[in-house]
């Protein structure tokens, strides 16, 4: 048995303005709709879709699976994304390991990091 990643799905009460904010700082694609219940943004790299689910109330606190995103602008690139409503909560680095990371939230409170590459 085979498994891949079709999407990931956030749960949110604002599908559309979140999949919004999300395809603009991706440069992905709303591709699916589904009467605002459903939306679904396509990604320019081809990877795995993220789907924002509309549900009446979202698991509060930390969330347990995040988006880890690579730019090659970072970290220049979390000053856009804060300019775009992205909250930076704060920089990260791997001891002694000279990797290093941002964490920032987006507009709806979901944590994602942003670093220079795996």
């Amino acid at each position: 048995m085979t498994l891949s990643v079709a999407m990931i799905t956030v749960d949110t009460l604002e599908p559309i303005s979140l999949a919004t904010w999300w395809a603009t700082n991706l440069g992905g694609t709303i591709v699916a709709e589904n009467d605002g219940f459903f939306v679904v943004v396509a990604l320019r790299d081809g990877g795995p879709a993220i789907g924002f689910q509309k549900v009446d109330d979202p698991t509060p606190g930390k969330n347990r699976i995040h988006l880890d995103l690579a730019s090659p602008d970072y970290p220049a690139i979390v000053d856009t994304l804060v300019a775009n409503g992205a909250t930076k909560h704060g920089d990260r680095e791997i001891p002694g390991g000279g990797f290093g990371w941002t964490t920032l939230t987006d507009p709806a409170g979901n944590e994602f990091c942003v670093s220079g590459g795996h």
